[in-house]
């Protein structure tokens, strides 16, 4: 098991408003405020459907260049070559065999392809984007030090700056054009969506955060409740709801960011193979974990059934409604009616029971 990617140094100016409390130590969200002092009350004006979340240590790259839509189309799982200008839709890159290595949100404006990524994977993707250029007419830029991305429990585009929408699979609205085809529809891998997650996330220029910022203070939420919405929606994210192992399948992914019918990128035949072939051999789950326990489990916690270790934790969060819960990856086989354990990291013991996701 992985342990989380860690975020470069950062620190936001969101943590000089009265009130803001920084993750703990090792969050991969260092840098942005955790919560503001009222968590559960942060969770409810997310739900409520306002807010802002400073996810400003987030990675921005720019693709530029004629070339740029039908080059990312080549490399990544998404059909992107009729990409129009101020639309937005996710895609991954993996590796030969299958297992993803990074997530993109991406949005173009008609001149430039703006890609949001997690803090950590930012140079990596980066390195690698510039690697497979060769003669084609593109220049991948980092511009994480210009601009800032900003995230909202809204679904609709901002009038001013790139805003990337989160998936019709996620947002609850129905099913993206990547999400069927001839040989199957995505929705077979989806047993339900526990919660909606219609969002978005807004690419700002960090000279225009601090004011954001000043204007909404009233509204500004930690990243305690953003992951506590998106856990309980069972929303993937790099790094803490996979491994390198991964399958796209596994963790939903599949429609979200993977286009069925479009082909030649790397591990495109391992796709093909289980999507038309196979299962997947573990699955995304939801735990409900016992409300008594006093340490939450961490990312890449031990998950038990009886004596027999199942799976790991993704993430974990104190819900405003559910009270503790955590995502975890889990062997396909496993009865999601069964009793299980979490052994946390300072060896307790958390009883916890799940409810499947990804249909087994």
């Amino acid at each position: 098991m992985n342990e989380a990617p860690m975020a470069p140094t950062y620190q936001s100016p969101a943590l000089q408003v009265p009130g803001a409390v920084p993750p703990p130590d090792h969050s991969v969200d260092s840098g942005v405020p955790w919560h503001y002092g009222d968590p559960h009350g942060e969770q409810r004006l997310l739900a409520a459907g306002a807010g802002v979340v400073d996810l400003s240590h987030r990675g921005v790259l720019q693709v530029i260049g004629p070339d740029r839509l039908t080059w990312l189309h080549s490399l990544t799982t998404q059909a992107l070559e009729k990409l129009l200008p101020n639309m937005s839709t996710s895609a991954l890159i993996l590796d030969p065999h299958g297992h993803v290595e990074h997530e993109l949100h991406l949005v173009d404006d008609g001149e430039k392809t703006w890609i949001i990524v997690e803090a950590a994977t930012t140079e990596p993707l980066r390195r690698y984007l510039d690697s497979m250029r060769f003669m084609l007419r593109v220049e991948v830029v980092d511009v994480s030090a210009d601009f800032a991305v900003v995230w909202q429990p809204l679904y609709e585009r901002h009038v001013a700056y790139p805003t990337w929408l989160s998936s019709p699979e996620f947002s609850g609205i129905g099913t993206s054009e990547s999400g069927t085809d001839r040989g199957g529809d995505a929705s077979k891998y989806i047993d339900h969506r526990p919660e909606k997650f219609a969002v978005r996330e807004t690419i700002v220029p960090r000279t225009d955060l601090p004011g954001l910022l000043q204007e909404r203070a009233g509204e500004l939420a930690g990243t305690w409740a953003y992951e506590a919405l998106r856990v309980a929606a069972g929303v993937p994210r790099v790094g803490l709801e996979t491994d390198h192992r991964t399958l796209p399948h596994e963790v939903g992914w599949i429609g979200p960011a993977v286009h069925l019918s479009k082909g030649c990128y790397r591990g495109q035949e391992a796709i093909a193979r289980v999507h038309n072939m196979g299962k997947p051999p573990r699955r995304l789950v939801l735990l409900h974990l016992d409300g008594g326990a006093e340490i939450l489990p961490e990312h890449g916690d031990a998950v038990y059934l009886g004596d027999r270790e199942i799976g790991w934790v993704g993430s974990a969060a104190r819900h405003y409604e559910l009270g503790p819960i955590a995502t975890a990856i889990i062997k396909r086989s496993i009865n999601t009616d069964s009793d299980l354990i979490v052994m946390t990291g300072a060896g307790e013991s958390v009883a916890a029971s799940a409810e499947s996701i990804i249909t087994s």
